[in-house]
């Protein structure tokens, strides 16, 4: 709650509160951002606002339905956004996962013991046939999430809406969305729009014809996380954008040959030289901060893999190895900036990022993209269009 506005004074101000009528001291600060009336959201003191917090919140809710967000971010005074892409709040509530489905050790603590535990001892597991064919099952279901949520990817639909189709999906299949509550993350995948480098939070904004945006999608199930994204081109105008086709091109393409060098002896810190000698000479900058990781049991473990060259990277694949390779490229320079939700990671200089992910399995004799598309896949077989430039061009 804050303090009244200059008029919120006067007695004249009656509390909102049900059978209160005291004067009111405090207003609503979601209200206000809302642009709410003052009278439904002016309250005598904090415990009459928790008081009538079951009656007050439709009043939000209502409002957040006919179109109404905000900026939750004005009030940080010395935060600057790099682009022009704005969070749109109050995000939805937090999606249910049926009582049914497994849940990771993290679901309701927000913390990964298990996986904090198991980075301490840095090494990299092998899986055993039993384990991989667990591997396997979850990822081939996660590419059906995935694939859910890409095409949901149209304009006039906000990221939230993606993300409630992703977590449908994900339950659907009795899976749990891996990044909900993963270190208190809110949502149930992330969507990295324009400028977005990752870990974008799915909120009211809505996309529109010439975005590009990542959709990151992670599953849980039967004790074993599944781990991939894609960039897609939201409308006709992002698909004839030459710029930003090219930007994710490159980075298809920065993932699709990092995937063909793999197989057992590879060097994980060579991964990097190859991804950013495709980087530069389409010139696009490779982000250095975040990486590829080890998945299976744990949403995230051994190895770490740098996506830039002359990485320090420690190890080499071996027969069983599962990870990602998930290469971040920059239209511009490669540093990030935070907003201050401390997950949205976007481009410091404000220009345009994409990013492709599989999830990967070492073989004896080289590599199985796990998380592959059965039919046309965009990093292995090049990219798709958008519905809308796929039926022009259908008509011609």
């Amino acid at each position: 709650m804050t303090n009244a506005d200059d008029t919120a004074a006067s007695n004249n101000n009656v509390c909102a509160g049900p059978d209160c009528g005291k004067p009111a001291t405090l207003v609503c600060p979601t209200c206000l951002k809302l642009s709410l009336p003052r009278e439904t959201a002016r309250f005598c003191a904090q415990d009459c606002f928790k008081r009538s917090w079951a009656a007050h919140k439709p009043l939000h809710e209502a409002a957040v339905a006919a179109g109404a967000t905000f900026d939750p971010f004005d009030a940080h005074r010395k935060f600057k956004y790099t682009g022009d892409l704005r969070a749109a709040y109050p995000l939805s509530a937090t999606r249910v996962v049926p009582a049914g489905i497994a849940r990771p050790d993290y679901a309701e603590t927000g913390r990964p013991l298990s996986e904090e535990k198991e980075a301490r001892l840095k090494v990299i597991e092998s899986l055993k046939p039993g384990q991989i064919a667990k591997m396997r099952e979850v990822c081939r279901l996660a590419r059906e999430v995935l694939d859910a949520g890409i095409a949901a990817c149209r304009p006039g639909v906000t990221t939230d809406a993606v993300d409630e189709v992703v977590h449908n999906a994900t339950v659907e299949r009795g899976a749990y969305p891996s990044p909900l509550n993963y270190h208190n993350f809110p949502k149930s995948c992330c969507t990295s729009v324009n400028e977005v480098i990752c870990h974008g939070i799915p909120d009211q904004r809505a996309l529109v014809d010439g975005d590009i945006v990542n959709v990151d999608v992670s599953i849980y199930k039967d004790g074993y996380h599944a781990d991939l994204n894609e960039t897609v081109f939201v409308g006709r105008r992002a698909w004839d954008d030459e710029k930003a086709r090219a930007l994710v091109d490159a980075t298809r393409e920065c993932l699709k040959q990092a995937i063909l060098m793999c197989k057992p002896g590879v060097m994980y810190r060579d991964l990097g030289n190859t991804i950013e000698k495709v980087a530069k000479q389409r010139g696009f900058a490779v982000n250095r901060t975040y990486c590829g990781h080890g998945i299976h049991r744990y949403f995230h473990c051994t190895p770490n893999i740098p996506h830039y060259a002359k990485n320090k990277a420690v190890g080499s694949m071996k027969a069983g190895h599962v990870f990602t390779i998930e290469p971040m490229i920059n239209e511009g320079v490669h540093a990030e900036d935070h907003w201050p939700d401390n997950w949205t990671a976007v481009t410091r200089d404000g220009k345009r990022s994409a990013q492709f992910e599989h999830t990967l399995l070492i073989t004896d004799t080289g590599v199985e993209v796990l998380t592959l598309r059965g039919t046309h896949d965009s990093v292995m077989d090049g990219l798709l269009p958008p519905p809308e430039a796929a039926a022009t061009a259908a008509s011609e």
